[in-house]
């Protein structure tokens, strides 16, 4: 019986022996071969196409002493790419290859491609070839995988380059002031004080207002005010009593000259913060020391002691500044309301020397054409030095993709983040990625942050791309939240370019929603380079 089975095993493995006695054997029995590949369908990321091949050899398929090379190549409307063949040797060959048993084995590997244009419509497959002893044999070729996956390439890469900001005030709140003088101790308003310059000046001021069709009074204050020297008390009951005195004088001073506004009438007890202004406006020799005292004490009885220490500098206190503190101020809150967007654009063709530098400024928004708003630019650059439209030369060339032109006025401006931000912009327009990213980095801000995203994006870190533009509604935050998985921003975009569509119709598509992907796709359509991506992009396969 033993002698039985033995002979039975003996004719077992001839007939294994026999099954693959050559190449040709194990290029018949190739379709017994399992592959596969991960992903399925081949993504670019980062300009190449990396996967995970695994072949499964059954069971007595190597031969023992056969080599197999094995070749990935990615075939294109462009041609193809071949890497370097994996080999693989059986039990018995003495080389240094990877050895496949004969009871068999699953075998994976990286393969790599750099991407190529072309390859968005492609395939990888394996081509083998056997050799055992002189003889060789091409084993039948097999496909593993689609390819190639190129959504991440629909990141916009013009870059965020904001222009600097005006602070144009379409009203501009303006003050017309005159004050009355009382004595020490007194609420009583002097004649000559209603017919001093303070007060004259304010009546010529109301009158000008009034005459100003673009000026209004909305309000009045009459403020009164006790100087801070004496009882906090005392000077809270001088101050009120003067803030009545004040009123009637107001009335007075305004009978012929009359305001149609409120009239806010109110006193204060004693008049610190004008003290410290009328001290650090003045010449005094010790005014810095007087208003270190101001900063170290906010009891008024405290201040007012220490100060009064300072026996040399009170004397002078007392005769140059605390009689200006004993006062009623009256106070005509206008309204001036600037030029409006149309007059601007009539005054910069017709008398642009009157407008200021934020007048200018905003002017070069309302107007369409570069050339006028690079006249206006510089006209601010030479009457005001201002860095601000300096830096919006570089922005306008940069948007006419005059690269040169905006490198040479960045030159001329001092550097900030929004400075860095642009020469970020220029060197990513100018494909310099790592440069790009550096300026992004140092710019630091908003612009620069959201410019950094795109450089991820192109880099494969779609999550740290979509961690930056997170909040966003622009077309690059809803592309980096696709790449992560999720589809609902894409979905929701709302632009209406034929790019946002094209994108609402790569998550449409990978919703399974093929009404929408083929309404979507007919807007992309109507650009004819989208219209060719459609054509051949993986993304549709499933729904062409």
């Amino acid at each position: 019986m033993k002698k039985t089975i033995k002979t039975l095993s003996a004719i077992m493995v001839a007939i294994a022996a026999a099954a693959c006695s050559s190449p040709e054997k194990m290029a018949e029995m190739a379709e017994n071969l399992t592959v596969g590949c991960e992903p399925a369908v081949l993504e670019v990321v980062g300009g190449k196409i990396d996967a995970d091949v695994t072949v499964t050899y059954p069971a007595d398929y190597f031969h023992p002493k056969a080599i197999l090379e094995v070749t990935p190549v990615i075939v294109f409307e462009g041609g193809e790419v071949k890497m370097e063949p994996f080999v693989f040797q059986g039990e018995k060959v003495k080389d240094n290859y990877q050895t496949v048993p004969s009871d068999g084995a699953t075998i994976t590997k990286k393969v790599s491609f750099d991407y190529a244009p072309g390859m968005e419509k492609s395939y990888l497959e394996l081509r083998g070839t056997v050799k055992y002893n002189t003889a060789s044999t091409n084993l039948p070729t097999k496909k593993v995988a689609d390819g190639a996956n190129t959504t991440y390439m629909l990141v916009c890469q013009n870059g965020r380059v904001d222009y600097k900001a005006d602070n144009y005030q379409d009203v501009i709140s303006q003050t017309a002031e005159g004050q009355i003088l009382y004595n020490i101790n007194s609420a009583e308003v002097r004649n000559n004080q209603l017919t001093s310059k303070s007060i004259k000046d304010f009546q010529a001021a109301i009158d000008a207002i009034k005459a100003n069709d673009r000026m209004n009074i909305v309000s009045t204050d009459v403020v009164a005010y006790a100087s801070p020297d004496g009882e906090e008390d005392k000077n809270a009951k001088l101050s009120d009593n003067r803030s009545k005195s004040a009123e009637k004088a107001f009335g007075s001073v305004t009978k012929k000259h009359s305001v149609d506004a409120p009239v806010n009438v109110k006193s204060i007890a004693e008049d610190w913060e004008g003290f410290q202004e009328l001290v650090a406006k003045s010449d005094m020799e010790d005014k810095d020391l007087i208003i270190r005292v101001l900063s170290m004490y906010s009891d008024p009885a405290v201040r007012e002691k220490e100060i009064r220490n300072l026996s040399a500098v009170y004397q002078t206190l007392a005769k140059n500044v605390l009689p200006e503190l004993r006062r009623a101020r009256f106070i005509a809150n206008v309204e001036f309301t600037n030029y409006t967007s149309e007059e601007l654009l009539e005054i910069i063709d017709s008398n642009i020397d009157i407008l200021d530098e934020e007048a200018l400024l905003r002017a070069a928004t309302l107007v369409k054409e570069d050339d006028s708003k690079l006249a206006i630019y510089r006209k601010a650059v030479d009457k005001f030095d201002s860095q601000r439209a300096q830096y919006n030369i570089a922005v306008t060339y940069i948007n006419a993709d005059e690269l040169g032109k905006a490198k040479n006025a960045l030159s001329k401006v001092a550097e900030d983040g929004d400075v860095y931000n642009a020469l970020g912009v220029i060197a990513l327009r100018e494909g310099d990625v790592d440069a790009a990213a550096e300026y992004f980095a140092i710019a630091n801000n908003e612009a620069g942050v959201e410019n950094a995203a795109i450089i991820d994006i192109l880099d494969g870190e779609y999550e740290a791309a979509a961690q930056k533009l997170e909040g966003q509604k622009s077309f690059n935050a809803a592309l980096a939240q696709l790449l992560v998985g999720n589809t609902a921003p894409a979905a929701a975009l709302e632009k209406n370019c034929a790019k946002s569509s094209y994108l609402r119709a790569v998550a449409a598509a990978r919703e399974g929603k093929t009404a929408t992907v083929k309404a979507e796709l007919e807007k992309a359509s109507k650009s004819d380079k989208l219209a060719q991506r459609a054509a051949k992009d993986v993304e549709f396969a499933k729904v062409r």
